[in-house]
């Protein structure tokens, strides 16, 4: 059996950062991912927002990890190379009803330290978007777009250039937790058995399940998978927008928003349709609701003028009607496992929040200090 240092389990975009972050912190890091190639779930299929943390509960991790992470994650790009635009988005209250759920969402967002936001009437909409109906709105300049492959690409060159390596088709068919450390057994091309000191599950969709096949680990640490998809269609025609345009929040989602790409192309989405697995295929009717809610703020979309583009499924840690969960992140202190650390319900804004939450688990692990509340 051969013994290796750390294994981090995913090459989505939080696993890399994972793997990025124990490896400048010095650990001999082995990466795991299943599929050939890295980034093929839920970091493929996004808006590839950088967010500003504005909607999280406070004091949760989302919050705190979305804010901390957003700061370094343009200060990375920038330093790496990585393609990305601070372009700013606009939240908007297309009825005056809407208002006052504007304002909550401004102390909301100060409450957790996003200080940016700027309160526009309908004149200073108009003038930043002509075509924008609302009769006032939000603007979050330090929101903004990024590459979202590009970021993969530069967190896994860092990680080897600081002696990571990346093992692909190499799915983890059985953990044993056990007093000396813990034994992965590993498919695919080249089976293998390891023995490692740390093991860091951030395998996305599959977390909860790789966690139930953990020998050792008792159940009630383990949550409920569930599955939100969301559908995205993107603009048949040039857009007039410059900003990312969001109407207010609605339960399990930010609505039907409006996202540019760095080629300046439109797309909407996403929608919430809970679905029983990991079925990518888009239904076009579905189009047919986007409509209506997009014209409540761009009433001049034309007709037949989305097309399908893809669809995303959220791996969410909670189900219909129930409130959002937080980001899990389980280590040693919730489940009793030295050198264990579980990764559940990462939905957005885990991208965002990638480097944060690397440092994150280097802290639960002893290897840094935590972030502060």
């Amino acid at each position: 059996m051969e013994r290796v240092d750390c294994v981090v389990i995913g090459a989505g975009v939080v696993g890399l950062a994972i793997a990025r972050a124990l490896a400048l912190a010095g650990r001999e890091v082995l990466i795991l991912e299943a599929e050939a190639a890295i980034g093929t779930g839920t970091s493929a299929r996004n808006s590839e927002v950088i967010h500003a943390g504005i909607h999280y509960p406070q004091g949760s991790l989302k919050a705190r990890l979305c804010v901390a992470g957003r700061a370094a994650l343009y200060a990375f790009c920038a330093r790496a190379g990585v393609e990305h635009r601070r372009c700013g988005k606009l939240i908007v209250a297309s009825d005056e009803g809407q208002r006052d759920g504007l304002d909550r969402i401004c102390q909301h967002a100060l409450a957790n330290g996003v200080n940016d936001l700027a309160l526009l009437d309908q004149a200073q909409l108009h003038a930043l978007e002509p075509d924008l109906h609302a009769v006032a709105g939000l603007l979050s300049p330090s929101t903004g777009i990024i590459d979202s492959h590009g970021l993969m690409l530069a967190l896994q060159g860092d990680a080897q250039a600081h002696g990571a390596l990346l093992a692909l088709r190499a799915p983890v068919t059985a953990i044993a937790c056990e007093d000396a450390g813990l034994v992965i057994e590993v498919g695919g091309d080249a089976p293998m058995r390891l023995h490692a000191s740390t093991l860091v599950n951030s395998a996305g969709h599959g977390a909860p399940a790789l966690a139930a096949r953990m020998h050792g680990l008792a159940p009630q640490h383990v949550p409920q998978a569930w599955y939100a998809k969301g559908s995205y269609f993107s603009l048949s025609t040039r857009t007039p927008f410059r900003h990312l345009v969001y109407p207010l929040p609605e339960p399990g989602g930010l609505g039907v928003h409006l996202t540019l790409d760095l080629a300046g192309r439109a797309r909407f989405g996403p929608d919430v349709e809970w679905v029983d697995g990991l079925d990518y295929r888009l239904d076009p009717t579905r189009a047919d609701r986007f409509y209506a809610a997009i014209r409540r703020y761009w009433p001049a979309l034309p007709d037949h003028a989305l097309q399908p583009a893809y669809s995303g499924i959220r791996p969410k840690i909670s189900g219909p009607g129930q409130p959002n969960a937080d980001f899990r992140i389980d280590g040693p202190a919730e489940h009793g496992i030295a050198g264990l650390v579980n990764l559940f319900g990462i939905e957005s804004p885990g991208l965002t929040s990638s480097l944060a939450i690397g440092d994150h688990v280097c802290a639960l692990l002893e290897l840094t200090e935590p972030l502060a509340a």
